[in-house]
């Protein structure tokens, strides 16, 4: 999956050279002023957010409107955010095929990919536009204005994304290739319209066509997810229903406006803050000294420094990035085996999914309506079950390894690192304290650590670069877009499923399965790394999770403990090769090439699988605390 930020171009034919000069600076143009507008935002929202926690909870004098306007803003946010994400090549993707095949087929894939967007967006702005005359009839109780200054951000976010999709063919596709591409797309299009009576003939087929057909076709070549889900949807009500396409921006606002998915920004950028001030690096250096004199000891150590750090950004990526740079020298010094460094960081990553505050818990709670807090420590003792599976074939794997010349460090230099480092590492247990005390909502929270890791930064590290502060606004802006309009188009998707009446047949199905409860989980486990895999995590949570938690319930499943497994099942297939994309990020960030880790990471991906299972027969893991 490539969530990369490449703002690089291909070559301009001659013969359209200053066509496309012009283009690319329309396309610099608008990116300059969504990306300002949306770091404005960002900042807005930690400003707004924090002063909402202040006012409850010191001078205990609520401010009311801060959450209407919070949610007003979010959803600008993530509409630009979108734009800029389309821009910068940061929507989720499969970039698999498409890296594989030729380079002219590949290039072709690509001319296509881009089509299908620029098709998905013209479609949506007629609709886009029906839901905002419908919305400015509604008035925003707090703020007193109209509801349709909030969805104006869908139409107009739509109508950017569309102008930069089509300037992106404009600077990148030869006409050649562009006249395929059309002929590609538009000849299924076709296909499709002359096939509609047949389509609304075959009921649950049709359903099989659009999302499994197309869906896959859409991602396999490049398509980003969030777009793919949006096309199928889409062509599914157009060519099958009476059903107006308004409704697909009615839900798409539904899913993005729900004010917990707010805090996506906000870790984000948590995230990339802890990372500029050093928290991480100090964190690293105080389990070093602990434990860096013993065979396989920097294994142990980058266990435990994924444990701390991992969830508070948001970002697999970013939570990786955090830890390698620092470890991974000294590891290669001592001898440890690059694919063996890419294995740890990989399945470190696929542990440490349930650990608060990580995102992917808080999109599961938000489209399955349950608890937050409850989430939150229902993932901490099954992640520490993962981890200690991890750490039992670390120690298998490094038992041989030579610890000469390595001394345990001094009792001075131990206390002196974890006087260093005791304020960062504080902060996730602030973070979590937090919530489940009631002092701020999980959304609110990010903006505590936000304001707390500044003031590390600025007084106790010293360590600040204020030139990189509006890089990582961008940064969070795109991968708030990103995020967001998956959740949107996914949204959609899993309503139209709904209305199909493919959720009650698929409910009818699973809660027949042979075994039981025994037989439902097995089944959620192997589905779910499957789909990890394919899809990555959030998309498959939002599709899946809404239609499997009522069964989970009806078998008698905890909500929370259900949950748990099915996040820990879809990390386990992110991060498992040849199809997990998370595998190959971890390569990426490592330096390491995938040859050299693809036949090392088995061992640590069945010690998951074991740990999953774990957690699976014994549900306390997951609700004993609760």
């Amino acid at each position: 999956m490539d969530m990369g930020a490449s703002n690089t171009h291909a070559g301009m034919p001659p013969a359209a050279s200053g066509f496309r000069r012009a283009a690319y600076h329309i396309d610099r143009w608008i990116g300059h002023l969504t990306e300002g507008l949306g770091a404005i935002l960002v900042v807005a929202e930690t400003v707004i957010l924090f002063a909402g926690v202040v006012a409850r909870y010191v001078f205990d004098s609520p401010i009311f409107w801060t959450d209407e306007l919070s949610a007003f803003l979010f959803l600008w946010l993530a509409m630009l955010g979108t734009v800029v994400a389309l821009r910068s090549d940061g929507h989720m993707r499969l970039t698999t095929l498409v890296n594989w095949v030729r380079p002219g087929l590949g290039g072709w894939f690509n001319s296509v990919a881009a089509l299908v967007v620029v098709a998905f967006v013209l479609e949506i702005l007629m609709p886009a536009r029906e839901y905002v005359d419908e919305a400015q009839y509604v008035e925003l109780t707090s703020l007193g204005i109209s509801e349709g200054w909030r969805a104006v951000s869908l139409l107009l976010g739509m109508g950017l994304a569309a102008i930069i999709a089509i300037l992106r063919l404009i600077e990148t596709t030869t006409w050649r290739g562009f006249a395929l591409a059309v002929l590609a797309v538009g000849g299924i299009g076709l296909l499709l319209w002359l096939g509609k009576p047949q389509l609304m003939a075959m009921g649950f087929g049709s359903l099989f066509v659009f999302f499994i057909v197309i869906v896959g076709i859409c991602v396999a070549i490049g398509v980003p997810i969030a777009f793919a889900f949006g096309i199928s949807t889409m062509s599914y009500l157009s060519l099958t229903t009476e059903t107006p396409l308004s409704v697909v921006v009615n839900r798409m606002d539904d899913g993005m406006s729900n004010l917990l998915l707010l805090s996506v920004p906000m870790f984000v950028f948590l995230g990339l803050l802890m990372e500029m001030t050093g928290i991480a690096r100090v964190m690293v250096a105080f389990l070093v000294t602990l434990v860096g004199h013993v065979k396989g000891g920097l294994s142990y150590v980058l266990l435990g420094a994924m444990y701390l750090v991992s969830g508070i950004s948001g970002s697999k990526a970013a939570d990786m990035a955090a830890v390698a740079p620092v470890l991974f020298p000294e590891m290669r010094r001592r001898g440890q085996h690059p694919g063996e460094l890419a294995s740890l960081l990989a399945t470190s990553s696929a542990m440490s999914e349930t650990i608060p505050p990580s995102l992917v818990l808080i999109t599961i709670g938000s489209v399955t309506n349950v608890s937050i807090s409850a989430l939150f420590t229902g993932g901490l003792l099954p992640a520490l079950v993962a981890a200690i599976a991890l750490v039992v074939v670390a120690w298998w794997r490094g038992r041989s390894e030579d610890t000469a010349g390595r001394v345990r460090a001094p009792g001075k230099e131990i206390l002196r690192t974890f006087l260093i480092a005791a304020p960062g590492l504080t902060l996730p247990f602030v973070i979590r304290a937090a919530v489940v005390r009631g002092i701020a909502t999980a959304t609110e929270v990010s903006t505590v650590g936000v304001v707390y890791t500044i003031f590390l930064g600025l007084v106790v590290y010293r360590q600040f670069d204020w030139k990189r502060i509006y890089p990582l606004l961008v940064e969070t802006v795109a991968l708030t877009g990103a995020v967001m309009l998956i959740v949107g188009t996914a949204t959609a998707m899993s309503w139209g499923l709904t209305q199909s009446g493919f959720s009650q047949w698929l409910v009818t199905q699973m809660a027949g399965v042979p075994g039981g409860t025994f037989g439902f989980m097995s089944i959620t486990i192997v589905a779910f790394i499957i789909l990890g895999s394919v899809l990555e995590g959030i998309p498959a949570i939002l599709l899946f999770g809404p239609l499997l938690l009522p069964v989970a319930r009806s078998m008698g499943v905890h909500e929370v403990h259900y949950s748990i497994v099915v996040i820990l099942a879809m990390g386990i297939g992110l991060f498992a090769p040849p199809f997990g994309v998370g595998f190959y990020g971890a390569c990426a960030i490592g330096k390491i090439s995938p040859d050299d880790a693809i036949w090392r990471i088995w061992p640590y991906i069945f010690a998951l699988c074991v740990a999953l299972v774990i957690v699976a027969m014994f549900p306390w893991l997951s609700i004993g605390f609760l």
